[in-house]
């Protein structure tokens, strides 16, 4: 018999030193190692992702260089009753005295309209500083600086100097006709306009109150670097625009896109005027927007205004620019494939350095909550995900590179908490879609109200009774990223997200299904707590059964234990479109369409009438105990 030779044992591959490195820097600094696919399996990252994603994070592979439960404030209010409130984006709303885009004017008057109502609180979009330089990048969630706010909400004809005109008005008039926003005409005629005003106001002309001169002075004082510097990018945005050339920094000549080049101080110091006037720009919107908040507090809005704050800035905007140490460098705030999204998401949007974003008494995330807080009474984080970590896309690569990285969680709940007490601001979290295990308890924990759509609260029997919602919530029937309820009913929002190219036909024929279940659902939960409820085979309501399916549905949401219900102003006029196509840039007018009514229109309207009676016999001010 032949001698048998054993087996050679086969060889094991030798470590990568530098493979176990990156990967240990990866789990040091919370990168996850796998990112989930539409059908929920979940498929690792690439090496080539975790040394983008760690280059992105200030993390250098061969030499690392970088370095009992909070409890967030409740109003009284709450301890007693259950409230509601408007939500509405403050673009949209019409007028007859505006210039083609709802401001501070238009708000003050909808706090008196929102009182009468029974309301406790108005909820708007993010008022963050755009780039003016360029209006028509007019999304409110990818800001140029959070810190800051938008110019384009003052109400020229309420700053003191103001005298109409007869070469404005054919003009102002057009722009209130329009169907969409105009943002370039917009910016043009409110800037030049408020030049004007500006140089009146220095001569002396805006003396009375809340306008004095000192009152500016403190407001520049207070906003020390971050306004010059928001003034200053303002400033050379605009200078670029006009040789047509970026108005954001990341295309701007080298020698500019740092603020302390001595290019940069050279242009400021031969531009100061100009610097100035932007820093009064903000001083204006402030005060208006500080008059707002005292106009909710007179017409009896125990809560007042609730903010938005977007969950990043745009990558190129003032408040990269301004500090860029605080931010990731190489990598954009996104979202990995998901049913709704197969590719995925990059939203370009800037996220703070996880290692910096709540260090110290005046932390990033404070000053951020500072500038909202000081206006508001509750404040809703946008992707609340991102208290405890956020998806990365780094540059130039897809979302399917991208990795989760953790952030620091505890902490960013503790600098909430001491802020919320600090301005006696509630705060809510949009605590939707892919979230880390555990977080909706965390947040509950620390009393960050939790964010309920109807359309989202469903088990495997349909809907979920009133009942059942938590009741640390804000409940509400639809938001800025979703049709009205009209819209809803006879699945729009579907069709349109095929249409547009986000999913396949395939998944939205799947869907249409779907929803004709969910509508059936919906009349039996409705009959179950004896509410009208429309034939639920009807593909479309006409006017009157849609009018009584928005109020049964309030009703609904009304009886629920949740602290806070939010009744969208775009449901009470039934718009058609909607105000946002999620995914969708080019291909649909986001954050264009204004409301079908006027506000004088909004004041005799049935069906806003017949909601506020509703909520009032569900929600009255006066408590029941």
């Amino acid at each position: 018999m032949a001698d048998r030779k054993p087996k050679a044992k086969a060889k094991r591959k030798p470590a990568d030193p530098q493979a176990s490195r990156l990967d240990d820097l990866a789990r040091k600094h919370g990168i996850a190692f796998t990112r989930p696919e539409p059908d929920g399996t979940e498929v690792p990252i690439s090496t080539e992702t975790k040394r983008r994603i760690l280059a992105a994070l200030n993390v250098s592979v061969d030499g690392e260089t970088v370095p009992d439960g909070p409890i967030c404030f409740l109003p009284q209010v709450l301890a007693d009753r259950r409230v509601w409130g408007l939500s509405l984006q403050l673009y949209e709303l019409r007028s007859s005295r505006n210039w083609g885009i709802g401001d501070f004017a238009d708000l003050w008057e909808m706090a008196g309209i929102a009182g009468e109502m029974g309301a406790d609180f108005i909820g708007l979009n993010p008022l963050h500083a755009p780039f003016l330089a360029d209006a028509a990048r007019c999304s409110p969630y990818e800001p140029s600086n959070r810190r800051w706010l938008n110019p384009l909400y003052i109400a020229v004809d309420q700053v003191p100097g103001f005298q109409p005109r007869d070469a404005l008005a054919k003009e102002l008039e057009r722009l209130r006709q329009t169907d969409l926003i105009d943002y370039a005409a917009v910016a043009d005629v409110k800037l030049q306009e408020l030049r004007r005003l500006w140089q009146a106001w220095r001569s002396g002309g805006g003396a009375k109150a809340p306008y004095e001169a000192d009152a500016f002075e403190t407001f520049q004082t207070d906003g020390g670097r971050s306004l010059r510097l928001h003034a200053v990018f303002e400033t050379l945005s605009a200078h670029s625009a006009a040789g047509k050339g970026s108005i954001g920094w990341r295309q701007w000549p080298a020698e500019l896109q740092s603020p302390d080049s001595p290019a940069v101080q050279d242009f400021a110091q031969s531009r100061t005027d100009e610097i100035e006037f932007h820093s009064w720009l903000q001083w204006v919107a402030h005060v208006q927007l500080t008059q707002s908040a005292e106009a909710c507090r007179e017409a009896g809005l125990q809560i007042g205004l609730y903010l938005d704050l977007a969950v990043g800035e745009a990558l190129d905007g003032s408040a990269t620019w301004s500090e860029p140490d605080i931010y990731v460098s190489s990598a954009s705030i996104g979202g990995p494939p998901d049913p709704w999204a197969v590719d995925g998401q990059d939203w370009r949007l800037a996220a703070f350095l996880p290692s910096v974003i709540a260090a110290g008494d005046q932390s990033p995330y404070r000053v951020m909550l500072d500038a909202a807080m000081r206006y508001a009474g509750a404040i809703r984080i946008d992707h609340a995900a991102a208290l405890s970590r956020l998806f990365l896309v780094p540059f130039d690569a897809s979302p399917a590179d991208g990795a989760y990285v953790n952030y620091p969680k505890e902490a960013l709940l503790q600098v909430l908490s001491d802020a919320s007490h600090h301005h006696h601001c509630l705060v809510i979290g949009e605590d939707l879609g892919n979230l880390p295990a555990g977080l909706r308890k965390d947040l509950e924990k620390a009393r960050l109200l939790s964010y309920r759509i109807f359309s989202y609260e469903r088990s495997d029997k349909g809907f979920i009774p009133p009942k059942n919602y938590p009741s640390l919530a804000l409940a509400c029937v639809s938001t800025h990223d979703h049709q009205t309820l009209g819209g809803w009913w006879r699945g729009a929002d579907i069709a349109m997200r095929a249409e547009h190219g986000l999913v396949p036909q395939a998944t939205a024929d799947k869907d249409l299904k779907a929803r004709t279940v969910e509508l059936a659902d919906l009349a039996r939960l409705l009959k179950a707590e004896r509410l009208p409820a429309p034939d639920p085979r009807s593909e479309g309501l006409e006017d009157a059964d849609l009018d009584r399916l928005t109020v049964s549905l309030h009703r609904l949401l009304a009886r629920t234990p949740s602290m806070l219900l939010a009744v969208r102003l775009a449901d009470l006029t039934k718009e058609e479109n909607p105000t946002n196509v999620p995914g969708t840039s080019a291909s649909y007018p986001n954050w264009r369409p204004k409301l079908s009514l006027t506000i004088d229109e909004l004041k005799q309207a049935a069906l806003v009438k017949e909601v506020a009676k509703a909520l009032a016999s569900e929600r009255p001010k006066q408590s029941r105990r």
